[in-house]
C-alpha cells in the first residue's frame, strides 16, 4: 500500500533474514495518540535455539508471534494480564527439534505451548495410518517456519500495524499450499485480528483441513469459569467426554488425573455470518473471546484439559473447517473441503482480551443477541457426522 511503511524481516526467496530488530512510533516520526513499538528477538540455548519472536506493544496491549513456529501466537497481554497458558513445555521449541512422527505420531506435543497454533493445512486430526499415508497429530503448519515475514505500518491514523507471514506446505507429488497470514493491531485497541488466506498453487485440486487451536489458562480459567456462545449442538468427541456432559460449558479447578475431554460443537451466527465464543472467569471480571465466520469455519471444538497446574491447566476454543478426528473419519463424514487449482480459502478471526467487568458484560451482551431464539441440543453419544445432516 502506498501509505504503508513496510519492513521485510525474512524472505527466503531473496536470502534475507534480519537479525534482532526493533522500531518505535517515534523513530518512524508517527505521532500516534497511542505510542507503539515492534521488536524482533532471536532466542538462544536449549531446544529454542534459533526460534524468533516478534512482539507488538501498543498502549495497554501486547501480542507476541513466533515466525519460526508457523506464525503462531505465543501469548497476548492487556493491562499487564497475560492471556495464554502455562504449558510444561517452557521453551519456544524450534521445529528442527520436533519429530512429528515420534510418540506414535504425537511428537507435535513437544512444542505445544502457544495461545494460538494453526492445525493444518493438509490435515488436522489425531494420528492415524491410512493405507500408505501417515497422518501425525494436528498437521505441519504449526512447525513450519515462515518463508517471508513483513511488518506493515499505516502512515495514516489510526496507524494500523499488520504483521504478515507466508507459510509454505509443499511436497513433491502431494500438496502445494501457501498461506499468507496477517495479524493486525490498531493502536489503542484491546484486541487484535487475523486474516489468513490459504491458496492451492498446484495444477490439481486438493482437500484441506484447518483448526485454530486457541488455548487459555489462568487467570481466566478457574473453578466456576464458563464458556458462552450461541451453541446449537454439543456432542462428546468420544466416550471419555461423556461423564461431564451435564456441565460441558463449566470448568473444574485443577483436578489430578482429569486427563482431557473434548466436545464437537456447532454454533449459530448473526446476519453477517459471524459468531462469537468467550471464556469468562467465575466472577465475570476477566474473559477472552473469539469472533469468526461460520461459513469459513463451521466446526467448533471445545477442549477441556483441567489437569493440575503443573501438567497444563488449559482449555481450547477451536474454530475450524472440521473436527480433530483422524482424516479418514472426517472424509467419511463429508467435512473435508477442497481447493481447486489457484483457488483460495479465507479464515478471519477477531480476538478480544477482557480485563474488567464492563468489557465482559459487553461481550456477553453481543453473544446474548446471537443466542436469541437459539436452543442447544446436547447429544449423549459421540457421532461422527455433522449434527445438522440427516
Amino acid at each position: 500500500m502506498q501509505d504503508d511503511i513496510i519492513f521485510t524481516l525474512t524472505d527466503t526467496a531473496g536470502g534475507l533474514e534480519v537479525a534482532d530488530w526493533s522500531v518505535t512510533s517515534s523513530e518512524l516520526g508517527i505521532k500516534s495518540s497511542t505510542p507503539f513499538e515492534i521488536v524482533k528477538k532471536t532466542l538462544r540455548g536449549g531446544r529454542q535455539e534459533g526460534s524468533t519472536l516478534i512482539t507488538i506493544r501498543s498502549g495497554r496491549l501486547s501480542v507476541t508471534v513466533i515466525p519460526t513456529r508457523g506464525m503462531g501466537i505465543l501469548r497476548a497481554g492487556l493491562d499487564g494480564i497475560n492471556f495464554g497458558w502455562a504449558s510444561p513445555v517452557d521453551e519456544v521449541v524450534h521445529p528442527s527439534f520436533i519429530r512429528l512422527g515420534e510418540r506414535n505420531g504425537l511428537g507435535w506435543l513437544e512444542g505445544f505451548n502457544e495461545l494460538m497454533v494453526r492445525c493444518g493445512y493438509e490435515w488436522t486430526g489425531h494420528p492415524i495410518v491410512d493405507g500408505d499415508k501417515v497422518y501425525t497429530l494436528h498437521g505441519r503448519a504449526g512447525n513450519t517456519p515462515a518463508s517471508k515475514v513483513e511488518v506493515r505500518i499505516s502512515r495514516e491514523a489510526p496507524h494500523r500495524i499488520t504483521l504478515c507471514g507466508l507459510i509454505k506446505e509443499k511436497a513433491f507429488k502431494n500438496v502445494e499450499f501457501e498461506t499468507w497470514t496477517e495479524l493486525t493491531v490498531v493502536p489503542g485497541d484491546t484486541g487484535f485480528s487475523l486474516d489468513d488466506r490459504l491458496v492451492n498453487r498446484a495444477d490439481y485440486a486438493h482437500f484441506y483441513e484447518v483448526i485454530y487451536h486457541t488455548n487459555v489458562g489462568r487467570p481466566v480459567l478457574e473453578e466456576g469459569a464458563r464458556v458462552i456462545g450461541p451453541f446449537t449442538h454439543v456432542t462428546p468427541f468420544n466416550d471419555a467426554a461423556k461423564p461431564d456432559l451435564a456441565t460441558w460449558d463449566r470448568y473444574r479447578g485443577p483436578t489430578r488425573d482429569f486427563d482431557e475431554m473434548l466436545y464437537a460443537c456447532e454454533l449459530a451466527a448473526g446476519a453477517d455470518g459471524r459468531t462469537e465464543v468467550a471464556l469468562i472467569n467465575a466472577t465475570e471480571t476477566l474473559g477472552f473471546s473469539i469472533a469468526y465466520h461460520i461459513g469459513e469455519m463451521p466446526a467448533f471444538s471445545l477442549w477441556k484439559n483441567t489437569d493440575t497446574d503443573k501438567q497444563g491447566y488449559v482449555t481450547g476454543l477451536e474454530p475450524g473447517s472440521n473436527y480433530p478426528y483422524p482424516l479418514p473419519v472426517e472424509r467419511a463424514a463429508g467435512r473435508l473441503k477442497t481447493l481447486e487449482p489457484g483457488a483460495e480459502a479465507r479464515f478471519r478471526m477477531r480476538f478480544d482480551l477482557l480485563t474488567d467487568k464492563a468489557a465482559v458484560a459487553a461481550c456477553a451482551a453481543r453473544i446474548d443477541k446471537l443466542k436469541a431464539g437459539v436452543n442447544v441440543t446436547v447429544h449423549k453419544e459421540p457421532i461422527l457426522r455433522s449434527q445438522t445432516k440427516a
